[in-house]
């Protein structure tokens, strides 16, 4: 009996499939989405290391707690300064990196 060879693919080639090819609206979104829920969950496992409530952060960055959660479900579209503002208050750094046509700027 023969065997039939299953074709394996990439995830690059399924997200190309199935969520459309990188520079797409749908793909734009996907990965949108994904950078969001992974600063979500920076947010949260940030916030309980410091061992602090979602109230409490909220009191040091001065938002509501709901506020504090939306952003660690990446519900909410936080403002670049919402963000900076948390991660200053978590006492945590962050980092941004830009790149342009596969070069990545760095600031002197």
């Amino acid at each position: 009996m023969a065997k039939t060879q299953m074709k394996s693919y990439s995830l690059a080639e399924m997200k190309d499939k199935y969520i459309g090819k990188v520079g797409t609206p749908g793909r734009d979104e996907y990965e949108y989405e994904l950078r969001m829920e992974l600063l979500g969950r920076m947010i949260k496992t940030a916030r309980q290391e410091r061992n602090l409530t979602q109230e409490q952060l909220g009191k040091l960055v001065g938002v509501q707690k709901a506020q504090i959660s939306k952003l660690e479900s990446s519900s909410n579209s936080a403002t670049i300064d919402t963000v900076l503002k948390v991660f200053k208050a978590l006492k945590a750094d962050i980092h941004f990196n830009v790149t342009i046509e596969n070069q990545r700027l760095q600031l002197l």
